[in-house]
């Protein structure tokens, strides 16, 4: 079986309705709550991938998270730049030593 590939936008939405479902201690208390475990499992997720989920995007909203992933991509193409950049220069440093 596959496995699925959730975008940083519905990350946030499955901790944020997590951690609303789990924080209503006054529920849990009279038995109507749910543990992170159970709610996990309801989302076909298990106990390291929420951590590793909330490791990374606790706390953030979805607007910031594609401010995020925009972030990353420019800084994916920059660094692609940097090293053709450096590539050329190492090749005019070489074809000035050789003449």
């Amino acid at each position: 079986m596959p496995k699925k590939k959730y975008k940083a936008e519905e990350i946030i939405n499955i901790l944020r309705q997590v951690e609303i479902l789990v924080s209503h201690i006054v529920l849990m208390f009279f038995g109507r709550g749910k543990s992170h475990k159970s709610q996990l499992e309801e989302r076909g997720s298990v106990k390291k991938t929420y951590y590793c989920w909330r490791k990374e995007y606790g706390g953030m909203r979805t607007d910031q998270a594609q401010r995020l992933k925009e972030l990353e991509q420019e800084n994916s193409r920059l660094n692609r730049i940097v090293a053709d950049l450096s590539l050329d220069s190492l090749i005019i440093k070489e074809a000035i030593k050789v003449k």
